[in-house]
């Protein structure tokens, strides 16, 4: 998007006294550009006399409960600074809507590369290998983070957490359902009527856990910050793991982003059980139970996911409306992949 555009969705006049009055250091002017992902929160690069910081915001309209929660977002992020799970550095959260219309927060700018397409046609086989690896040490790191120790212990309700998610999704589905689909019908069904996976583990899980929400090294394949920690709470940490499995299970290319029909094996990409198997030894687990129910709660929240975001592009309040038309045509092959996943054994 071009400065002036962002320009036009941001008050850059009230942002640059808000941050000289409340960012130590912090001095202006700003010019702000708008990055194209972030489709739930809009994002912005914000570069000042003093450097570069992004600012994170609700968008504007009227939202789901519960929903853009940017908050939490920075609440989290703050708690893992100096911890395994690398993140942007926390600037400062502005709870005041009067300021630009909404609750935003200010994080630093962390220049590296992002990955949309997972096949990372454009690396070596053993720098794939490494990013693969590196995804793979950060979520088992994510799960092992003592609540304690960063203050989080209250970052989630009690209860079963698949229980709970599906009942919240499935609120959320229907709010911002646009058309009846009979697979995503089938799957909420599905999914309330089964036993909902529980074995008793309770960690951090980041909600969203895939390789383009992940800021990479330019010169390397260290994870500098992991993005986009709206659906991040309290929960099962085998939904993170089956989140990474349902993004793969989808169509190569830059709208399915997944690994359907790859030959991993030609390219330095662990198979689905390799990756679990890495992920397993890292947390000194002998084996996943359920992980067919996982996989499929995950599809059906990515589904209920995109649906609310196309709810908000009809509704004239997408951040990116083009690109969200193109998400919500999704949530059929979402909920389909969920049945089939349903029907996984182990």
């Amino acid at each position: 998007m071009s400065e002036s555009n962002a320009a036009a969705q941001l008050d850059l006049t009230s942002v640059e006294a808000y941050l000289e009055a409340n960012l130590p250091g912090f001095k202006g002017p700003i010019v702000a550009e708008k990055f194209s992902r972030g489709q739930s929160n809009p994002t912005f690069l914000l570069k000042a006399a003093s450097g570069s910081y992004v600012l994170r915001r609700k968008p504007p309209g009227v939202l789901l409960k519960s929903a853009h929660a940017v908050d939490r977002e920075f609440r989290v992020q703050s708690a893992l600074a100096g911890s395994d799970v690398p993140v942007s550095g926390m600037h400062l959260l502005c709870e005041d809507d009067a300021v630009i219309g909404s609750m935003f927060y200010v994080m630093d700018y962390i220049p590296g590369r992002n990955f949309v397409d997972p096949r990372l046609q454009d690396l070596s086989n053993d720098q794939r290998s490494g990013i693969f690896d590196e995804m793979n040490r950060v979520v088992a790191a994510l799960h092992q983070v003592d609540l304690g120790d960063v203050g989080l212990e209250d970052f989630g309700p009690p209860g079963n957490y698949f229980e709970r998610q599906i009942g919240r999704w499935s609120k959320q589905y229907r709010a911002s359902e646009t058309e009846t689909i009979a697979p995503m019908d089938e799957l909420v069904e599905a999914l309330t009527i089964q036993d909902a996976f529980d074995d008793g583990q309770r960690t951090l899980v980041h909600g969203d856990y895939r390789i383009d929400n992940m800021m990479f090294a330019k010169d390397g394949t260290a994870c500098l910050a992991v993005l986009d920690w709206e659906l991040s709470t309290l929960g099962h940490p085998y939904a993170d793991l089956a989140s990474i499995l349902m993004q793969w299970n989808m169509p190569p290319g830059d709208e399915g982003r997944g690994l359907a029909g790859v030959d991993r094996k030609s390219l330095g990409i662990p198979t689905d059980q390799e990756f679990v198997e890495t992920y397993c030894r890292r947390r000194s687990i002998s084996s996943i139970d359920s992980l067919g129910y996982c996989l499929a709660f995950s599809f059906f929240r990515m589904a209920a996911v995109i649906q609310g975001v196309k709810k908000r592009a009809l509704d004239g309040n997408a951040s990116n409306p083009e690109r969200a038309m193109k998400l919500g045509s999704f949530v059929k092959a979402f909920a389909q992949q969920g049945l089939k996943s349903l029907d996984m054994k182990g």
